[in-house]
């Protein structure tokens, strides 16, 4: 910056705390899905701001929307708020210059080809869950060489789009990943929005479309084998009582081993996730199970794994997933699910399996995580489920023989 550059006090316009909280933390990528006018916009073109007052003459920062006319929002919201002494300004172009040299630039994503080769140094993707995911990739190629930080925003638009997607990632805890909510009752509560405009909207919109805009909430879009509305009823804290039945998903790769237990009500009532090596996987599966039956994904490189925990542990029993045994796992699981038979608290568990999707193949149906997703809380539920309904082996023998008994004791 120049002698002549004019020193300016600064001073954040006001955000309330969870806005705050949402936009302005150190995670590199921040994913918001928030409720319309909870001020996610406003925060993030401050937000945007004040890393190009930190920049250098010749960088760059972008706010990318879905089509042009959002991108001229943003711009002429930052050229209102900002004073006209500290920035020079291009209609054409859709750029704002401030005067440390640092440059904001509003940009459409309607052609992904158009966001690759430069390099940014922050940037903002508006309506994410409205954007496709070509422009995201692009996008991200623009922070490479910066090693720069990202705002996704948007209101929730179903669930087949990258942005929910990439927001499940960052709620199960992805490295250098952070995801927040922002209600519309957040709003009201910080006097953004009124409760009768909210109450109003509540009263006139759709359902489905209410809790999409003002909750947060995705549609149901057909792909779910449980129902998001069941989902929600399921919800509730860990309880206190002792486990009836574990479930135990065991790590592949960059998975995750989720144990999950049940107690005899059906209340998830432990719920354990770690990555460790094979032997410490081990020691802490049979150490945390105890005497307790258990249900243990036993395929692949689970089955070697599953074999020695029983050498000492006979409560542990294998369950080899197949296309067919994980539709019958899944089916049982949906059923207790829709039924209200288990609970399980709001989390990692919650969103894998509102993500959860089934699809029809030529050879059947077909359970899974979205690309690029985990299953491992919803198999780890699922197994729980299974073992706590189920009988084992041993008490359909002994219920064979009570019913010969029964059967030889009756008078002829």
């Amino acid at each position: 910056m120049s002698a002549e550059t004019p020193q300016l006090e600064y001073v954040r316009p006001k955000l309330y705390p969870k806005q705050l909280a949402a936009i302005f933390n150190d995670s590199r990528y921040s994913l918001i899905e928030a409720s319309t006018k909870t001020g996610k916009t406003h925060g993030c073109i401050v937000w945007l701001t004040e890393q190009a007052m930190q920049g250098e003459p010749g960088h760059n920062y972008w706010w990318v929307a879905p089509v042009y006319p959002q991108a001229k929002i943003a711009y002429r919201r930052l050229k209102r708020g900002l004073p006209k002494e500290i920035y020079t300004s291009n209609e054409s172009e859709l750029y704002i210059r401030l005067v440390n040299q640092a440059t904001i630039w509003f940009k459409s994503a309607e052609n992904s080809d158009n966001l690759y080769g430069e390099d940014v140094y922050a940037a903002v993707l508006d309506e994410a869950s409205r954007a496709r995911a070509e422009s995201w990739y692009a996008l991200r190629s623009t922070l490479t060489a910066t090693n720069g930080p990202v705002r996704l925003i948007g209101n929730v638009k179903g669930r087949q789009n990258f942005f929910y997607n990439l927001c499940r990632k960052a709620e199960a805890g992805e490295k250098g990943m952070s995801y927040h909510k922002l209600l519309a009752y957040d709003a009201v509560q910080a006097g953004v929005l009124s409760a009768d405009e909210v109450e109003d909207a509540r009263r006139t919109l759709p359902e489905q479309v209410f809790r999409e805009l003002y909750l947060a909430e995705p549609s149901d879009d057909g792909g779910n084998p449980f129902g998001l509305a069941a989902i929600r009823t399921c919800i509730a804290p860990l309880s206190d009582n002792p486990p009836a039945a574990w479930g135990w998903d065991l790590a592949k790769s960059v998975d995750w081993t989720v144990g999950i237990a049940l107690d005899a009500k059906g209340q998830a009532c432990r719920f354990e996730r770690f990555q460790f090596p094979w032997n410490e996987t081990k020691s802490r599966i049979l150490k945390l199970t105890g005497d307790v039956p258990a249900l243990v994904d036993s395929t692949g490189v689970g089955d070697p794994v599953v074999e020695d925990m029983q050498r000492t542990h006979p409560n542990i029993e294998g369950y080899k997933f197949t296309s067919t045994s994980k539709q019958q796992l899944m089916e049982g699981l949906a059923v207790a699910i829709q039924q209200n038979e288990i609970t399980f608290p709001e989390g990692p568990i919650t969103s894998e399996l509102e993500a959860f999707e089934y699809e029809y193949t030529r050879t059947g149906v077909r359970y899974s995580a979205p690309e690029g997703l985990h299953d491992d809380c919803v198999c780890g539920l699922a197994l729980a489920n299974r073992k706590r309904t189920l009988p084992s082996v041993g008490d359909n023998i002994l219920a064979y023989y009570e019913m010969l008994e029964k059967a030889r004791s009756k008078p002829q």
